[in-house]
């Protein structure tokens, strides 16, 4: 008996992990070359979407995906790579809004407020590509996110009929992002659930026109 319940664990061990490669290996190969990290090589889009994410930790420092994601959307508008920008991000309670911090400090690193507009029902990567795409009229896109997070978007706008690339962030050594790269390969495996059950934003809401 204890045989074959250690039999099952094993074999219900292997299959999560064939799950997880898999869905990782799918988003990895419809992505390459879709990314870029050289600001040079990267081709312009009139806009480019900024994933939100809190701009400090658990702790209370700086999050560096946050600071770095900054710094990437300052280098693609400095280099005429980008004309606007859209910021999709959480805004689920009056004390949380990702869009408005980032607009804040975009505008102190010297972007002009009427260049960037805020999608404030971003909860989560499929909203914002599907909002994106409903919501601000886009049929094409830069992200701007860190590597692994652009893939997953990318991806997912793909399937929404919204054609992205991928501006890469920098991102933290391994060691201290190791919860966060764990955690991107069940969100992987969440972005094929969500296609197969055509899981739909949160809020859609009027049209807002990019210009």
């Amino acid at each position: 008996m204890i045989k074959k319940i250690g039999i099952a664990v094993l074999l219900g061990v292997l299959a999560i992990a064939l799950i997880l490669f898999s869905c990782n290996k799918i988003i990895n190969k419809a992505t390459k070359n879709r990314t870029y990290w050289n600001i040079q090589n990267i081709p312009k889009n009139r806009v480019g979407l900024v994933l939100g994410t809190s701009n400090k930790l658990v702790g209370g420092g700086s999050n560096p995906y946050y600071t770095n994601r900054i710094k990437a959307t300052l280098e693609l508008f400095t280099a005429g790579k980008i004309d606007y920008i859209l910021v999709s991000g959480d805004n689920s309670t009056q004390y949380y809004n990702e869009p408005t911090v980032f607009k804040k400090d975009l505008v102190q690193g010297g972007i002009p407020s009427e260049k960037i507009f805020l999608d404030y029902a971003g909860f989560r990567t499929l909203d914002s590509m599907v909002r994106a795409k409903h919501i601000f009229g886009l049929d094409s896109v830069t992200i701007i996110s860190q590597k692994f997070h652009n893939e997953r978007a990318i991806y997912l706008a793909e399937k929404k009929g919204l054609y992205a690339i991928g501006f890469n962030a920098d991102g933290i050594s391994l060691n201290q992002g190791l919860k966060v790269q764990i955690r991107e390969y069940f969100a992987r495996v969440k972005v094929f659930i969500d296609l197969t059950l055509n899981t739909q934003p949160k809020f859609f809401g009027d049209k807002i026109e990019i210009k």
